[in-house]
């Protein structure tokens, strides 16, 4: 049962803005195809890994097709705003395919796909979601599809199902796995065919023709709303120093799109921090600095924008975590055998190398215990878990009283922490979002009709009208890399991290200075769906400087 206020009765009956290109026949171009790539990928994944790039071309032909689709969909990992309507673009698009087309919802993940558990989604139930946040519609989960079985019971379920596709709603891993198991299923020579549609708030699924994952926007947008809230009321309390972790597992897209946003005083970027080596102690130094001239010039009070992954990107300590992850995938079950937290730590301490060791024993010790009990699925430390932001007050509170004591800080240090996560990815997506995401199911769904495997959902040319956007689909497998997991090199799609010379990146350094020397503030607002469409449309300002440089550099 959904309850909706009078903006969400609004807002559900808003119609996602399609391009033009789709809204006829849509028959569908091949790219040309670059015969280079990586030879032991290509090895990999022998049966898709040389399709080409493919797009649609609108015209005015009536779509329909000779046999009705049945597609299965799954919503993996992590909520993102628009998932609601990836659902109903690929529902709407099916049935415009052939009106007897029918789309199955897998149960909670993947493990719904594993356990043949579902339902079948009809038109109102789909109404009910539609522009509607979280993925609650048929659930979530991070279950992977990985193995041998997995990929067999996977095929099961479709057999049992009569499924002609299947659409995985995902992430990087999620469509890298996505990816192994469209290999798996052509090489076995099974009809289904699988494609992928990105989907992740940390913006780190991008590149190689996505020009961003959906959900990117919604989540900054509401971020860079409670940011502001904050710095509004640092400037009317003019006594505190806010330090906000972000959500954003790896990559700093988040943290580095809010502080255009909204103007704060320090932003730190992880993978500036990897690329200049810099320490936590230099790290501390430079926010106690800000601190100190602020205080100079009676301005007591700040903020601090923190990505979530940031300690990960420490020298120092990601080469700890790095020495983590590998020690306690070899010596798991003897680690897991220790009953107390001194033993384990004890005895992690005594097969890290000397330099690791002792950075470990230096740490606070709720933070040695975070690095070696919370682990994700892979194995790996959970970053997102360490309370970085706690972390750093304390070490920069230490740093004050240093300055202090040798009269180069006079003033005072009241710290807030904050930690934005969850606040944004389940938040009704913005009219950008909720129209890409729209699009993305209809992209699949155009993809399934062509009976093609292996591909991603792709959507460009998104800082133009929708109705100008392009669609088509890129090969999965041309987006893989090999990485590390569990000890060992699997392929996984890679992770796109901010680039220092990118021109989003390069705008916040020109700027960075004067942000941390005034109170410049910007204050987002909560985000708009109704009204000019300079207002409610707005892409984010990573896609504006991105294709900005992108078409200075056309016209060189």
């Amino acid at each position: 049962m959904i309850n909706k206020n009078a903006l969400a009765t609004a807002r559900s009956s808003y119609k996602p803005k399609l391009p033009g290109v789709l809204c006829g026949n849509s028959p569908i171009r091949t790219s040309s195809l670059k015969q280079d790539g990586d030879t032991e990928i290509r090895a990999l994944f022998p049966m898709t890994y040389d399709m080409a790039p493919v797009t649609f071309e609108g015209d005015a032909q009536t779509p329909g097709t000779s046999s009705p689709l049945r597609i299965g969909v799954i919503l993996s990992g992590g909520p993102a705003p628009g998932g609601h309507n990836v659902i109903a673009g690929l529902f709407d698009a099916i049935k415009q395919i052939h009106s007897g087309s029918t789309v199955f919802g897998f149960l909670n993940g993947p493990d719904g796909l594993l356990k043949n558990k579902g339902i079948e989604l009809d038109a109102t139930t789909i109404d009910r979601f539609r522009n509607t946040g979280g993925f609650d519609i048929i659930g979530s989960g991070r279950t992977k599809l990985e193995s041998e079985e997995d990929f067999q019971k996977s095929l099961a379920t479709a057999s049992a199902q009569n499924l002609t596709g299947l659409v995985v709603i995902g992430g990087d891993d999620s469509n890298s796995n996505a990816s192994k198991l469209a290999e798996y299923a052509k090489a076995q020579g099974a009809s289904i065919c699988i494609v992928g549609v990105p989907k992740t708030i940390d913006g780190d699924l991008k590149g190689g023709g996505i020009e961003t994952s959906f959900g990117f926007d919604t989540a900054c947008k509401v971020y860079s709303s409670l940011i502001g809230n904050i710095q509004r009321d640092a400037i009317s309390a003019r006594k505190y120093w806010h330090f906000i972790k972000l959500m954003g597992r790896s990559a700093s897209h988040i943290a580095l799109e809010c502080a255009l946003q909204t103007q704060p005083n320090i932003t730190i970027i992880s993978e500036e921090v990897s690329s200049r080596k810099l320490t936590l102690r230099e790290i501390v130094d430079g926010i106690a600095d800000t601190i100190a001239y602020r205080a100079a010039n009676g301005e007591q009070f700040g903020s601090v924008l923190i990505p979530e992954g940031l300690i990960e990107f420490v020298p120092e300590m990601g080469n700890l975590i790095s020495e983590l992850n590998e020690l306690l995938a070899a010596h798991g079950e003897a680690f897991n055998g220790l009953s107390s937290l001194p033993q384990k730590r004890e005895f992690v301490s005594a097969k890290l190398s000397s330099p690791a060791a002792a950075l470990y024993r230096n740490l606070p010790d709720d933070i040695a215990n975070q690095l070696i009990l919370d682990r994700d699925p892979h194995g790996n430390v959970q970053v997102a878990r360490i309370d970085t932001q706690r972390l750093l007050i304390d070490l920069v509170e230490a740093q004050l009283k240093e300055m202090k004591a040798a009269g180069t800080f006079k003033g005072s240090f009241s710290p807030l922490p904050h930690y934005f996560g969850y606040e944004g990815r389940c938040a009704a997506p913005s009219n950008f979002d909720a129209d890409y995401t729209y699009t993305l199911g209809f992209t699949a769904a155009l993809l399934l009709r062509e009976r093609l495997t292996g591909y991603i959902a792709a959507v460009g040319g998104l800082t133009r009208p929708a109705s100008e956007w392009v669609a088509g689909g890129i090969p999965l497998a041309r987006m893989m890399n090999l990485e590390r997991r569990h000890g060992k090199m699997v392929p996984v799609i890679k992770k796109a991290l901010v680039e220092l010379d990118s021109p989003t990146f390069l705008e916040f350094a020109n700027n960075r200075d004067t942000w941390a020397k005034s109170s410049c503030y910007i204050f987002a607002g909560p985000i708009q769906y109704f009204g000019p469409s300079e207002v409610c449309d707005q892409t984010a300002y990573t896609l504006q400087l991105e294709h900005a440089a992108q078409a200075a550099h056309s016209l060189t």
